[in-house]
């Protein structure tokens, strides 16, 4: 049977899209509703927010980087889809704004609810939302939800302003203290991170659900296209070693799931438990995540440096991966810490720089040949980079950028997390 799917999208970004798209999730999920999350855009974060929420895998669609035919088949599934937006509903990347979660509506046909903060406006609530469903015929605002109300007085202001737009109004979430989750500086904590995920996501759920219609918002989803199975990413070996935990969380799942539908084996391994990959690796995967929390840590984490160090097969680090595959790493406390010494390479949080974008990259070396599409988002200083360059790159308008990352032998890595393949 078919899937479908809606879009919880926002006018703009801190409106609550994530709380609200978890407590859907658990909601449903707890009522017996076969029910699954997918993110829009390039986040590692919260796609593990949702697999907790609702207990199913939840993939990175990307209008950016990604063919109609790799989102069709990434969304393709039974039950109902949620599609957690990013950013405004109309917000991508410039010049002209790809990748907006809009594109993902046009894509895949879906209808969008807007989740709006209702905080500080009244009647002006109903030119905002007019505004946004007259917009683009091809993107269909289906319903609202509002959130953020400060009383049952504000919310029939709300619900009077809405009523002439013909717009059902799915619910009205309050005001609520102790619903927030923590952040940092590249989103939220991890869900890993948090012991009393299981609890919090059901203290959600429940306001949820007493706010929201449940059945009407089920009533509004689309069906699913039919997908078709895109080209796969070619491995860059037959049994690739992955460090996976929570300095090394970032590494996106249909790329993996791309390696093991061709037949590659994925061995994971844990540097903060100390384990060195595995000896029998043709090919050794650090992904990105938050090294930076745990620069000490895996600087005394003896075997892992140990097999890190004499492995003979090539080594790939993305971001934060890249980082340890360097000479060191200083904390944002000012803390020099040593890193693997496979790369010439230096970081520092000490002084915070944002770097933040979608990135054209052209291989110069490494493992990974040919052209991509790409996204980088960091904190990092880079305080020393000798060596080859591993790739050219342009930013999402076509500006040259300086060369990105390094090799050395045969360890290869750089800041940018590859995405696909350029068409």
């Amino acid at each position: 049977m078919t899937g479908r799917g809606l879009i919880l999208a926002v006018p703009g970004s801190g409106n609550g899209k994530t709380t609200l798209t978890l407590g859907l999730l658990r909601a449903l999920q707890r009522r017996g509703t076969s029910v699954r999350g997918a993110k829009s855009g390039p986040d590692y974060i919260d796609p593990r927010f949702h697999e907790a929420a609702c207990g199913r895998p939840c993939p990175n669609l990307d209008a950016w980087a990604m063919g109609p035919d790799r989102i069709a088949a990434l969304a393709a599934g039974d039950g109902l889809l949620l599609i957690e937006g990013a950013m405004g509903l109309f917000d991508g990347a410039p010049p002209a704004g790809k990748g907006a979660t809009a594109d993902l509506a046009r894509l895949l046909g879906l209808p969008v609810v807007l989740v709006v903060d209702a905080s500080h406006m009244a009647q002006s609530v109903a030119p905002l939302v007019a505004g946004f469903a007259a917009h683009d015929p091809q993107v269909r605002v289906a319903g609202v939800i509002l959130n953020k109300v400060g009383s049952p007085r504000h919310e029939v202001m709300l619900r009077r302003a809405l009523a002439p737009l013909g717009l059902p109004v799915l619910g009205a979430l309050h005001r609520t203290s102790g619903l927030a989750h923590p952040a940092r500086h590249l989103g939220l904590v991890q869900a890993g991170e948090r012991d009393d995920l299981d609890s919090w996501l059901d203290q959600v759920a429940d306001s949820v659900e007493a706010a929201v219609d449940l059945d009407a918002l089920e009533i509004l989803a689309a069906p699913l296209p039919t997908p078709q199975t895109p080209p796969r990413l070619a491995p860059p070996g037959q049994r690739i070693a992955v460090a996976c935990d929570r300095a090394f969380a970032f590494a996106y799942r249909h790329i993996l799931a791309d390696w093991q539908a061709v037949g590659a084996e994925i061995l994971l391994f844990s540097p903060l438990a100390d384990q060195p990959p595995a000896p029998t690796a043709d090919f050794i995967f650090l992904p990105g995540g938050y090294p930076e929390l745990h620069a000490g840590a895996l600087a005394s984490a003896t075997a892992f440096r140990t097999g890190m160090t004499s492995a003979t097969c090539p080594v790939y680090g993305e971001c934060g991966g890249y980082m340890v595959l360097g000479d060191g790493l200083i904390d944002a406390d000012g803390t020099r810490h040593a890193m693997l010494g496979r790369l010439r390479l230096e970081t520092s949080f000490a002084t915070r720089k944002l770097h933040l974008g979608y990135r054209h990259a052209s291989a110069v070396a490494g493992p990974f040949a040919g052209r991509w599409l790409a996204h980088e988002f960091h904190y990092a200083t880079t305080l020393k980079a000798e060596g080859t360059p591993l790739f050219s790159a342009t930013d999402s308008q076509g500006a040259a950028l300086p060369a990105q990352g390094l090799v050395q032998g045969r360890a290869a890595g750089s800041f940018l997390h590859l995405i696909d393949r350029t068409p």
